[in-house]
This record gives structure tokens, C-alpha cells and sequence, in this order.
């Protein structure tokens, strides 16, 4: 059963992006997805996500769910029938909403695991870091905005980095105990991006030497979002 068209806001989205040897990626995504590449590397990252107002289309009152929310993702493409398409693999989610964490995978898309978040906000400087309830995830970033992005990104230009990003609006999350994927398709009334100077990072997931040995991921730049009405659409299960 596909869930309603839920809309909100996007009060604030900063993705931090590394780069990584597609090998390792190839290790973590299941079939039939492969890494997205740009410059011959695969791209993951963090989403770090503030939602307001989240509530169903037709809801009649102007009220809804407010959370911070945190997606570990890939970008990949996979062949179908009517030829490429891309998306993002997201092997873990963290909310700091008890709703969420209830919800997801029962009612809406992808397991999503209890974290306590701290945030620190100005106009143009951003600390967030959070841990999970479980003791796995940990995640810290103190981020300024900046107009280019650093000079060693694999991208050339502002616009490049919002163009690949923008593609991969499709996310796909592991269903507990099965061999399928929950869908869900991320659209925005308007999409703008700003570049973040990120003075300090850590991640406990692409940190983990385990699956990232060293040096084979990079991190290579952080993007900002603010303001942006948007819904969340949906889609049929992904069966491998």
C-alpha cells in the first residue's frame, strides 16, 4: 500500500558529500543498484534534515509533525525497461521524532532509529551533531556558508554538484527481514543550493574502517537548502 502524498517544509537541509571509491560502494549497495559516478568516483553522504508542518495533502488543519531527521546515503542508477534511471540508496535513517521512529517502516517509508540531536544555528553558521539511541551512529558538523566550493571537489562548479544532487530525488531504504525496498520520491516546489565552508566533520559511518578503509572516503563538500515547500511521493517496492 503506497502511503498519501505528505507535504511540509524544509526548514533547513545540509548535505554532506564524500567522495568514495565506487569498489567500496559496490560492497555495500545490494542489486540492481551501481554507483553513480562523477570523475570516476562514487558519491555518498549525509542528509541533515529539519522538516516542519509535515502532514498529509489533504489534511484539513495547518498543523504537522517537526523534526531533525538524518539519512546515510549513496548515489546509484540501476537499468529498467525504459533505461537508466538514478536514485539514492539510504542504508540507515535517525529522527529525532518518536512518530517517525514509530512510523517508519510500518507506515512510512525506510526504518527510521531514535536519535537525540544538538543544534547550533545562526544565519550562516550551522552546528548539528547528533547520536543515535542504539550507540552506532554519530555524526558532527560545523559548517559556515560559503560561495564556491572547495577547491579539491570533484565537481568544477556550484551548479554541477546541484545538478547531480538534484537527480537523486528517488530514495530506496531496506525493508527489516526481507529482500525488498521501501520507495519514496523527494519533490520541491524550487530547488537552490548555497555551498557551506565545513570547518569540522565526523561521521561514525563513513568513518568506520571496516567497510571504508582508509582513504577510501573522502569527504568533498557540503550543500545547503533552506525554505522549500515540498511533498513526499510514494512508489511501488523495489524486489530483488
Amino acid at each position: 500500500m503506497k502511503i498519501p502524498i505528505i507535504k511540509g517544509i524544509i526548514d533547513r537541509r545540509i548535505l554532506a558529500n564524500y567522495r568514495i571509491d565506487p569498489d567500496v560502494i559496490k560492497r555495500i549497495i545490494p542489486s540492481p543498484f551501481r554507483p553513480k559516478l562523477v570523475a570516476g568516483c562514487g558519491m555518498g553522504g549525509i542528509c541533515l534534515i529539519r522538516i516542519s508542518g509535515l502532514r498529509p495533502v489533504n489534511f484539513p488543519l495547518p498543523i504537522g509533525i517537526r523534526a531533525e531527521n538524518c539519512a546515510h546515503r549513496f548515489a546509484v542508477e540501476w537499468d529498467t525497461s525504459e533505461g537508466i534511471k538514478e536514485g539514492v540508496y539510504i542504508p540507515r535513517r535517525d529522527t529525532s521524532s518518536v512518530i517517525n521512529a514509530f512510523a517508519g517502516g510500518r507506515i512510512f517509508p525506510g526504518i527510521q532509529h531514535r536519535a537525540k540531536f544538538d543544534i547550533r544555528e545562526e544565519d550562516n553558521s550551522f552546528h548539528i551533531a547528533l547520536r543515535s539511541h542504539d550507540g552506532t551512529t554519530h555524526v558532527e558538523i560545523d559548517a559556515k556558508i560559503n560561495a564556491e566550493l572547495p577547491d579539491d571537489s570533484v565537481f568544477k562548479t556550484l551548479d554541477e554538484a546541484s545538478a547531480f544532487f538534484k537527480e537523486g530525488s528517488v530514495g530506496f531504504s531496506p525493508i527489516a527481514r526481507s529482500k525488498s525496498y521501501d520507495c519514496i520520491e523527494l519533490r520541491t516546489k524550487t530547488w537552490a543550493v548555497n555551498s557551506l565552508d565545513v570547518q569540522h566533520i565526523h561521521s561514525s559511518f563513513f568513518e568506520e574502517s571496516f567497510n571504508f578503509p582508509k582513504n577510501t572516503a573522502v569527504f568533498d563538500h557540503a550543500l545547503l537548502m533552506r525554505n522549500i515547500d515540498h511533498e513526499w511521493h510514494g512508489h511501488d517496492k523495489l524486489y530483488c
